[in-house]
């Protein structure tokens, strides 16, 4: 990167400097959004049950009381949730094990944040024991900060854990950029008053006051991120 980037605190206009970057984590930074869909396929079928492919879009994005809850009420499987989320975890951890993908421009991103030492927080709806196996991969020194979604009482959509983040870094959540990639990360994001990046990974997101909709992270990097300050007031 050059010196051309306006240091941290630089005014692009009056009141507008970036504060702080909030990053969803799968299907966001890493390529698992996929993951989680073939575990709960393979444990529903070992359950006696075939899942509807149009289902992937209810659960995606979502925490997991939510998306566990909805399949076995969709499906009427013999297992309580309780059950399912261990089975879920497990199976997930089992694949990213073998095989943690990142998006593409994700590793750049985290890069170029740091070394303008930009604050940076991983919010997730995911459960703090994958969120600490993941920032093996993704770094844990990128990031001050991480929430995970059985750390908070209300989880996404609800703003609270982009308000956790906000207030841990000591931001005004208002002068945050958000980066997510489904309708309920970008709902909770939005919530907190944020302004929000969606990159979709699953199903499709409209632009709207205060959200930019772009195809992927190698659009977006610090210039792009501390335009929208300006851009969406």
């Amino acid at each position: 990167m050059t010196s051309t980037v306006p240091a941290l605190g630089t005014r692009t206009a009056e009141g507008s400097a970036l504060q702080a970057v909030l990053l969803d984590m799968d299907g966001t930074l890493v390529d698992t959004e996929g993951f989680w869909w073939d575990v709960e396929v393979e444990i529903f079928a070992g359950l006696g049950h075939a899942l509807d492919d149009s289902w992937r879009h209810v659960v995606v994005g979502g925490p997991m009381t939510r998306s566990a809850g909805f399949l076995i009420e969709a499906t009427g499987a013999d297992i309580t949730l309780a059950e399912l989320t261990v089975l879920l975890n497990t199976g997930f951890e089992d694949r990213i094990a073998h095989a943690l993908p990142l998006m593409p421009g994700a590793a750049r991103l985290l890069a170029e944040l740091a070394e303008y030492e930009i604050p940076t927080a991983l919010v997730s709806a995911s459960h703090r024991r994958i969120i600490d196996r993941v920032l093996t991969s993704l770094g844990p020194q990128h990031f001050a900060l991480s929430v995970a979604g059985d750390e908070v009482s209300r989880t996404k959509p609800y703003p609270d854990p982009y308000l956790l983040a906000a207030a841990g870094l000591g931001v005004d959540p208002a002068r945050c950029a958000v980066v997510e990639d489904t309708a309920t990360g970008v709902a909770a994001a939005e919530a907190a008053g944020c302004h929000v990046v969606a990159v979709p990974s699953v199903a499709p997101i409209a632009p709207a006051a205060r959200r930019t909709v772009v195809t992927s992270l190698e659009e977006v990097d610090l210039a792009f991120l501390r335009g929208l300050m300006t851009e969406m007031r």
